[in-house]
């Protein structure tokens, strides 16, 4: 299945979530693509020890997961 998420937040959780979400969705099989619009153009902003997003957006990229803004 395609997905598509869109992150326009600036919330680190949500974008935390949605991350791991599309990581979870790439182990399924799924092709994932995650759109970054408005504030949440700036994703690794509000990267901490409690919501590793870095980290967690270069698993996504490495498993062929898609990041755009």
């Amino acid at each position: 299945m395609n997905v598509l998420l869109i992150i326009s937040t600036s919330d680190p959780e949500i974008k935390w979530n949605a991350v791991r979400l599309g990581n979870v969705l790439l182990n399924g099989g799924d092709d994932v693509n995650i759109f970054l619009n408005g504030a949440g153009v700036d994703l690794y902003a509000g990267d901490s020890e409690t919501f590793p997003i870095r980290e967690l957006a270069k698993i996504f990229s490495l498993s062929e997961g898609v990041l755009g803004a």
